[in-house]
């Protein structure tokens, strides 16, 4: 099997690259190689390759600064991905692309399954669903695997920037009224992986149907909640000297003004996953755990 990963760079590629690799030949991809920005460039290296599959993991990420670029946002997230799709489904080769609860408002009370109706508050959220809407027009078999609040050891995400701060400052101010569920790349990768050879057996079975799959971490906490965690964990594993902060204050969304509005509610319901491919994902605090030692490893060596 040809395996096409692309953004093999990004935090879930990075993963990716090392959890697809049982499955076939990986020809794994960064932005030097494969360009979503500029769309045009895009059918020819999937030609010469001519996958059985491509994983998508590429994406414009810059929720904030999206607000001001939604034009290059949309370019990278919804018309790439498009290109991508039709490609497919001329080489009869399998999508996987990873979108984001940012798809929903979050006004929801309950956790979002994948049926509920999108209505992105964002321009990154609006690129993202534009992204979907591509794929799902194309006609290619598809998988669309939604994610939240994405972290790892490597790359720029909340738990690095945590770290970070905690040796800078006394004191941190994290919005409380946001819940999701914190969601580590290396799970996100090992789960796309038993998910691509669940597809694949069905594939030859003749039984695939495409659509969405939530991908989420098992649990909920709000961005303080994350935080305390990740403030827990580090004072258990690091020197008592590398750590300043002493106080976590709950703040609500409005004391944190962002240029992006961000959903109150990020929780996607993961029923469909442990139904069909029996995969619980792991509890997001134990994830995080894994995580933090990892980097902790990292920065010993």
């Amino acid at each position: 099997m040809r395996i096409m990963l692309i953004g093999a760079n990004g935090q879930v590629g990075w993963e990716l690259s090392r959890s697809l690799m049982p499955l076939g030949e990986v020809f794994a991809l960064g932005r030097g190689q494969c360009d979503l920005s500029k769309p045009e460039t895009i059918p020819s290296i999937i030609q010469e390759i001519k996958p059985d599959v491509i994983v998508n993991a590429a994406a414009y990420t810059a929720v904030d600064k999206a607000e001001e670029e939604e034009d290059l946002a949309t370019t990278i997230n919804g018309i790439a991905v498009g290109i991508i799709a039709e490609e497919a489904r001329k080489l009869n080769a399998l999508l996987i692309h990873f979108s984001t609860d940012y798809v929903f408002d979050g006004t929801k009370q309950e956790p979002y399954t994948e049926d509920d109706v999108p209505n992105p508050l964002n321009a990154y959220g609006r690129s993202k669903l534009a992204g979907e809407k591509a794929i799902n027009e194309s006609g290619c078999e598809h998988l669309i695997l939604r994610t939240t609040w994405v972290y790892a050891a490597r790359g720029h995400n909340f738990v690095n920037t945590i770290l970070k701060l905690v040796q800078e400052r006394e004191e941190l101010r994290i919005v409380a009224d946001q819940i999701g569920a914190p969601t580590w790349a290396r799970n996100i990768a090992d789960a796309t992986t038993h998910i691509l050879r669940q597809t694949v057996s069905e594939k030859l079975s003749g039984v695939f149907k495409s659509g969405i799959v939530n991908l989420a971490a098992s649990g909920e906490t709000s961005w303080h909640g994350f935080a305390q965690a990740i403030v827990e964990q580090v004072r258990y594993v690091w020197p008592e000297n590398t750590i300043a902060v002493r106080k976590l204050i709950p703040i609500p969304t409005e004391a944190y003004p962002l240029p992006a509005a961000r959903p109150k509610n990020s929780c996607l319901a993961t029923d469909k996953l442990r139904q069909w491919c029996s995969i619980i994902m792991p509890e997001w605090k134990n994830a995080l755990d894994c995580c933090i030692d990892e980097i902790t490893l990292i920065k010993k060596h």
